[in-house]
């Protein structure tokens, strides 16, 4: 539907006003309004036993386990510690790896058609050798299957009915109006060690998505083949599916690369068609953060979080400069910008969310409570020295201390469902979190005044008047700039906010793409200058060796109205907010603090988490 803003109409999927009757307004302002009112945090990017790259390892907790713990139950972990959320969660999906799919299930049950097999024979001992055979066991398949590019598993038939076990499961803790379950799967294609792994969320219920099987990297090497597979499910069911990309910081900058896969120039039905099937982008999860880079953003103090810059996935290539615009994405968003002034079409108008990844069926973000990626790095005194990406050159290891709490999707949804959930995601009405339960929302638009911060109904005001992340503003009616409206909340149970950001990007009349960075508000008495930005830090109250911190600094909410002070309607721009806590232990200091072990020297003693909103677009072309 089109909400009427002055001259202008402003498309807005899916809102309905208030309703009026036959003789006049109904008394209740809240009769058929349907504003998404409801913020709902969850996982999207999720593994259990069932992963080869899981179950092989360690982990033994299946998707009943995930689910339990999700939705608020105490489960004892992998290595036998009891563990909890702080809140459950909304909603989750499983995303199995699709590639091996069965294999660990196999592996463990001792399965005949596996050991039928010579490799599945050999591959069988060597796994129930001992911890050491497991590892060795695990290398071979991780070589075989993505660096090879080979089936270990082909003929074996080891998936069974697996896939519809897992439909069937989700489908029994789908739980309308309390909890939503969604369906899912992981492309996991690693060419050459460049990681351009995609997950596959369905929005369907089980009659759909029993329909289909997971498409694996084996039978289509290059992402349009995924998106092909993608159009065949909904073609033959009705149903909803989307990809989205994560860890393009581990691709060696292939996941945004200005050309199709295979170098060739990319054309606007390419571009049309990335952008229909990948809406989205994981923001931030286990393996880094993926908003920006130092090298990328040399006036952006807070640019360097949480960043795994060395290699790709494999650890076998290093990183160079020039690889990291293609890798991060702040820079494709404005590479976005770039190619559609060329052909038309932006292939990189997606919005953002977070996940944690987790190979152990456990989903903790929070840095006092955090669980490892596999079951080998739950919490021990001894964790944060182990490799998770080893490498033949030192230079380009990384180790377990350097991974991320992980991250949370936030969806604006008006009640916890299927639909909702998938539908937020799917218009961009959502926001990554790197682990913590911020609540934000802007709106932008070309009528607000600062007095509409405080409007009673900022929710009803907010749409009525522009559109929320993800939306577009076109060409402003009056000439104007555009305005935005923010609200930040911390987590109840978390830190006090640091400041509200707005990080604009742009493209000039040249072709040329820029970034800034501004401060729209800080905590404290401190002062946003008229460059647009507060560089005085807001402190810290951490106390390292105690691994604890006051809320003494910093604010609970935050509020901010801002108009582009730089606005100019010939150029091309995006809007997103990122908010940033005050300083807290980080989890390794937590983990020195309980272990009393030394520090690891290879990350900062302390975080400031963060959010980050899908963006707002402008475009001057109707």
């Amino acid at each position: 539907m089109a909400l009427i803003v002055g001259t202008q109409a402003i498309a807005f999927e899916g809102v309905v006003k208030p309703e009026t009757v036959a003789g006049g307004d109904v008394y209740s302002p809240f009769v058929g309004r349907s504003y998404p009112d409801q913020v709902l945090f969850g996982d999207l990017h999720f593994h259990t036993e069932i992963s080869f790259d899981a179950g092989l390892i360690g982990t033994s907790l299946n998707i009943h386990d995930a689910f339990r713990i999700a939705r608020g139950e105490k489960i004892i972990s992998n290595t036998g510690q009891p563990v909890q959320l702080i809140r459950p969660l909304d909603f989750l999906a499983i995303t199995e790896h699709a590639e091996m799919l069965g294999l660990a299930t196999a592996m463990r049950t001792s399965d005949p058609r596996l050991l039928q097999d010579e490799w599945g024979r050999k591959t069988h001992a060597l796994f129930n050798s001992g911890q050491e055979g497991r590892m060795a066991a695990f290398a071979d398949i991780i070589d075989i299957g993505t660096v090879q590019g080979r089936d270990p598993t082909a003929g074996l038939d080891l998936d069974g009915d697996i896939w519809l076990d897992i439909v069937e499961t989700v489908e029994q803790y789908n739980d309308p109006g309390s909890f939503t379950a969604l369906t899912g799967f992981e492309w996991t294609f690693t060419p050459q060690g460049d990681n351009l792994h995609r997950v596959v969320i369905f929005g369907d219920d089980a009659d759909k998505t029993s329909q289909t099987r997971p498409f694996t990297f084996f039978e289509g090497a290059d992402p349009e083949l995924l998106w092909n597979y993608l159009a065949g499910y909904e073609e033959k069911t009705g149903g909803q599916v989307i990809a989205v990309p994560h860890n393009a910081n581990m691709s060696n900058g292939l996941m945004f690369a200005p050309t199709k896969f295979d170098g060739s120039p990319m054309d606007a039905d390419y571009a049309a068609k990335r952008i229909r099937w990948e809406p989205m982008h994981e923001m931030t999860q286990i393996k880094g953060d993926e908003e920006t880079h130092p090298m990328l953003s040399p006036d952006d103090e807070f640019a360097d979080f949480e960043t795994w810059d060395v290699a790709n996935l494999s650890g076998t290539a290093a990183k160079t400069p020039e690889m990291l615009r293609y890798e991060y994405a702040r820079s494709a968003l404005k590479v976005g910008l770039e190619i559609e002034r060329e052909i038309g079409v932006n292939p990189f108008k997606f919005g953002f969310y977070g996940t944690t990844d987790t190979h152990t069926a456990i989903p903790t973000t929070r840095e006092d409570n955090y669980f490892g990626k596999y079951q080998h790095t739950e919490p021990s005194a001894n964790r944060h020295n182990m490799d998770v990406i080893p490498a033949e050159d030192p230079a380009l290891r990384i180790v377990t201390a350097q991974e991320s709490a992980a991250g949370l999707t936030a969806v604006w949804a008006r009640e916890n469902t299927r639909d909702e959930v998938f539908g937020a995601i799917t218009r961009k009405e959502a926001y990554a979190t790197t682990g913590s339960r911020i609540r934000v929302r802007v709106f932008g638009g070309w009528g607000f005044e600062k007095d509409d911060l405080h409007a009673a109904d900022f929710v009803a005001n907010g749409y009525t008047g522009g559109v929320p992340m993800g939306g577009t503003l076109k060409a402003s009616p009056d000439g104007g700039a555009p305005r935005f409206l923010i609200r930040a909340l911390r987590d109840p149970d978390g830190a006090n906010l640091d400041r509200i950001q707005i990080i604009k990007g742009w493209l000039d009349a040249d072709g040329e793409s820029h970034e800034r960075v501004y401060d729209v508000a800080v905590s404290g008495d401190r002062k946003i200058d008229e460059d647009g930005r507060a560089r005085e830090a807001v402190g810290s109250t951490v106390d390292i060796p105690s691994a604890t911190y006051a809320n003494s600094i910093g604010a609970p909410a935050l509020s901010g109205y801002w108009q582009d002070p730089e606005f100019d309607a010939a150029e091309d721009a995006f809007y997103y907010v990122r908010v940033i806590e005050i300083p807290t232990p980080r989890w390794t200091t937590y983990d020195a603090a309980f272990y009393g072990v030394p520090l690891p020297d290879s990350v900062p003693p302390t975080v400031q988490d963060r959010a980050y909103t899908s963006p707002i677009w402008y475009t001057g072309t109707e």
